[in-house]
């Protein structure tokens, strides 16, 4: 039975603040992008730590912004939490030896493949992994904005959005894995070398578009809902 908050409009979102929606983006790509890559290849390549360590070294930084989040904003930044789990995730895989071409493409393959079973096992918490994906994309990190986007968890079309998001992506992570496994037993270790990239980022982009697409669609597919719920109790008044 549907409940009576389907019907209702969503608030629209607050005026986004363009120099806080700056500065939060920054941050978050030199503490969980950049800085992760140069501390790992300037540890493994300059200075010749093992894999392992320097992945561990690396996850400081996530460690470092969720600290400046706490202080700056009163709140733990959950994306620093998420790429420091994949850090984590990354590093555990390596421990794995990799003693062929072979052996270090399945190694790539769990990483992705753990990723999506991150995401599976998030639809049994209280939010899926989506739902924090999408705060950071869709709001500037103020008060505000954070706010507006909680509150829309209220929404049943809501949250089947962001979990159907979440099933879609943990499937197709764990099946690009599972799939890029048995290519790496099937094919040629030169040409896996090839294929295995195109792969990863194949799967990112076509998720990505079809995150984009199906957030609009079920956005105006609950604002014409809305519509409706608004005419017909405008008929009956």
């Amino acid at each position: 039975m549907s409940t009576p908050a389907i019907h209702e409009a969503r608030p629209a979102p607050p005026k986004r603040s363009g120099g806080a929606a700056a500065l939060g983006w920054i941050l978050t790509i030199g503490f969980n992008v950049v800085a992760p890559i140069i501390t790992y290849n300037v540890l493994t390549k300059d200075h010749g730590w093992s894999e392992f360590s320097a992945l561990l070294l690396s996850s400081a930084w996530p460690v470092l912004e969720s600290v400046i989040s706490l202080a700056w904003r009163r709140k733990l930044d959950e994306f620093a939490v998420i790429t420091l789990v994949f850090l984590v995730i990354t590093a555990v895989v390596s421990l794995v030896g990799a003693h062929s071409a072979r052996a270090l493409l399945i190694k790539d393959s769990g990483v992705t493949g753990l990723f999506g079973l991150l995401c599976l096992g998030t639809l049994l918490a209280p939010r899926p992994l989506m739902f924090y994906f999408g705060r950071k994309f869709a709001t500037d990190g103020t008060p505000e904005s954070t706010a507006w986007w909680n509150g829309l968890w209220q929404y049943e079309g809501f949250r089947t959005t962001l979990t159907r998001m979440t099933l879609v992506w943990g499937l197709t992570y764990v099946a690009e894995a599972i799939v890029r496994i048995v290519l790496a037993y099937t094919l040629s270790a030169s040409t896996m070398v090839v294929l295995s990239p195109i792969m990863i980022y194949g799967v990112m982009a076509a998720l990505g578009v079809w995150t984009t697409l199906y957030g609009k669609r079920s956005q105006a597919e609950g604002e014409r809902r809305a519509a409706e719920a608004a005419a017909q109790a405008a008929a009956a008044a």
